[in-house]
């Protein structure tokens, strides 16, 4: 059980502390959202138009049960880590957010541009999705899929949006290609300014490593970050065709990121996709698409119940959470929120991130005199006319 010394009470507290601790390019890292920031900003933005349509009075038991699946899989409450690549944000990176969340009782995704392999993450939480883009030809996804099967991963998430996406209005991070010795003296004043960081690294023996392993060839070296980012972008993308043959050798539970319109989400279920994600990245892919949330309902009737429908933006509170599950998502997944958490306070961040999350879940089944989270219903919310509008 982590300690709850130092613990915060709000997902935004987490992000306050991340930012006091966190040097200003690895914050800024974090932060991200590609071009004028208009879909990350609206993500957040589009869950503060959902109102709750409270009953009096209800007849519920005690306590509330917060459990559900996601892929199959039980987990304690309907909120997951989404896959997020580098967290260089603490020395333990996704081994930290494997302790967090296997302590919360949740699964986690694991991105291929993890600083960690899958093996390593699994060993702590066994409930793994590992996520791949379409970043290589179709054999070399399959064999990095398989290795981290092997490694002990039992999901696989692909994700389709990214269009590599240009500047930043306020400017991009400036985050070094390695940490060589100039790239050291570039940013001290970053690091000296923020010394529990440093101090944090060299703690554990080093400093922060920009390779990805879980992209390296069989008894090949890890690649660096950038430069398989590089060679990502020279890859074709993918066809319906491509995402269908990796489902099928793929054979388990399957998860299809990066859906925004229902023709898409039809597609998804023509494959036989196990689930799909709602999302657009975090407002990091394109910019100027819709909230995920807004994307969400008409998502959900296009599919019908065939498959899970899970929501992946914006999620800052348990009742966005509880939102989500009225519009008709099974589960949510959050980015951001943990990242801030395991800067914050390293593993127990993470779980306090969760914990929050729980804690509001279950406050507000308790308004809505719902007994579980199984049992929310768009009688719930208000949705305002237009919300959902020209999707």
């Amino acid at each position: 059980m982590a300690s709850t010394r130092g613990w915060f009470e709000s997902v935004a507290e987490a992000r306050r502390r991340a930012r006091r601790r966190l040097p200003r390019s690895v914050f800024l890292a974090l932060e991200a959202g590609a071009e004028a920031g208009v879909t990350r900003a609206d993500n957040v933005a589009a869950f503060g138009e959902i109102r709750f349509a409270p009953p009096r009075l209800a007849d519920l038991p005690a306590t509330r049960d917060l459990r559900t699946t996601v892929l199959g899989i039980p987990v304690e409450l309907p909120v997951i880590a989404a896959p997020v690549g580098a967290q260089a944000v603490h020395p333990l990176g996704e081994v930290a957010v494997a302790m967090g969340t296997r302590d919360a009782g949740t699964a986690m995704g694991l991105s291929e541009f993890a600083s960690k392999p899958a093996a390593e993450v699994a060993r702590v939480n066994p409930k793994l999705f590992f996520q791949v883009h379409w970043s290589a030809d179709r054999d070399t996804l399959l064999e990095r899929a398989e290795t981290a099967r092997r490694g002990g991963a039992i999901a696989l998430i692909v994700t389709l949006d990214w269009s590599f996406p240009g500047g930043r209005d306020w400017g991009s991070p400036a985050i070094p290609r390695a940490m060589d010795l100039p790239a050291m003296l570039r940013y001290a004043p970053q690091a000296l300014a923020r010394p529990g960081y440093l101090l944090g690294w060299l703690r554990h023996g080093g400093l922060p490593d920009l390779t990805v392993p879980n992209m390296a060839r069989p008894g090949g070296p890890a690649p660096g970050f950038f430069a398989a980012y590089r060679d990502w972008q020279a890859v074709r993308p993918p066809a319906w065709a491509d995402i269908a043959w990796l489902r099928a050798r793929w054979g388990g539970p399957f998860l299809v990121k990066g859906v925004l319109r229902p023709e898409d989400a039809r597609r998804a279920v023509e494959i036989g996709a196990t689930a799909i994600s709602v999302s657009n990245h975090g407002g990091n892919n394109l910019d100027g698409t819709p909230a995920s949330i807004r994307a969400l309902p008409a998502i959900v009737a296009a599919v019908g119940g065939e498959i899970e429908v899970l929501l992946d933006g914006g999620v800052r509170r348990g009742g966005d959470v509880v939102k989500a599950l009225a519009l008709g998502a099974r589960a949510v997944l959050i980015g951001r929120p943990c990242l801030w958490g395991l800067a914050a306070r390293g593993p127990a961040g993470v779980r306090n991130v969760f914990e929050v999350l729980r804690g509001g879940i279950d406050s507000a089944l308790l308004a809505l005199g719902r007994p579980s989270v199984r049992d929310v219903a768009a009688a719930d919310v208000i949705v305002p006319e237009g919300f959902s509008q020209g999707l």
